[in-house]
């Protein structure tokens, strides 16, 4: 629980404070998050030329972490980063993360190749520094399960599927490998039933929440800016699929998060 309050403490595990959706709001955000049980949070860089400013937000703010990769979308876009790179910024303290990367081909297929070959420099990353390996995965699951499988049998590595809203396969390969996987919003639409019942066949405690925001912000503020505050509410609706009450879900998704992003452990 949280201080003075009986809200449960939350964790955001994958969210975009440095989007210009948030642009000289960060301070008011934060203390909202706060106020809703959320104490620590993780955003994410998306493009490594942003990796200097989104350090420094985390620097600025107590329970602000961060994490640093190229988003699939932008691997056609971006130069091929090195490994050496990514090992290089996983020396800040706050540094807790590798990605995201992964692989989109629903609007991003003509760049699969490249994709490909990206993720594999961030799961070589995320070998060397014992760092989980956050993943994006959208429309490329047969290809997502072959890789990620491929490349842990080449040596073992922590990963996370955030936001996922992928098929049951891909969720039992993860699992199988030992992988987390992460409820966002989307998980709390009213028609999110099928999804639903996937994560009803995760074990708990390999589930996290977060909110990915500015994007997917669950009921009651559907269609509106997401922000960490929000991770309650999906909280809330991941409860209900394991038949907990919000602060056992919280408990649980929390001492996760810890295992997980254990460099992000108070």
């Amino acid at each position: 629980m949280t201080e003075n309050s009986l809200v449960p403490e939350l964790v955001d595990s994958h969210c975009h404070l440095d989007f210009p959706d948030f642009d000289g709001q960060l301070t008011a955000l934060i203390d909202r998050a706060r106020t809703a049980g959320v104490k620590r949070m993780v955003t994410i860089c998306t493009r490594l030329k942003n990796e200097p400013q989104v350090r420094a937000l985390a620097e600025a703010h107590d329970g602000l972490f961060y994490a640093a990769g190229t988003h699939p979308m932008y691997a056609a876009d971006e130069p091929l980063v090195a490994v050496e790179e990514l090992v290089a910024l996983a020396s800040h303290p706050k540094f807790v993360g590798i990605g995201e990367t992964g692989l989109d081909y629903h609007y991003t297929a003509d760049s699969a190749a490249q994709q490909q070959e990206s993720l594999r420099v961030h799961i070589e990353a995320a070998r060397r520094t014992a760092l989980p390996l956050i993943i994006h995965a959208r429309d490329a699951d047969e290809d997502m399960a072959r890789i990620l499988t491929e490349e842990y049998r080449a040596g073992a590595y922590a990963c996370v599927l955030h936001c996922f809203t992928s098929g049951a396969e891909l969720a039992r390969q993860a699992l199988d490998l030992g992988f987390y996987i992460s409820m966002s919003g989307i998980a709390a639409f009213p028609r999110s039933t099928q999804l639903r019942e996937i994560f009803a066949e995760v074990p708990l405690e390999r589930v996290l929440v977060e909110t990915d925001a500015p994007y997917l912000a669950p009921p009651p503020h559907r269609g509106k800016r997401n922000e960490p505050a929000f991770v309650a509410h999906t909280a809330r609706a991941g409860a209900e699929v394991f038949g907990l009450s919000p602060a056992e879900f919280a408990a649980a998704t929390t001492a996760n998060f810890d295992r997980l992003f254990s460099k992000a452990s108070p």
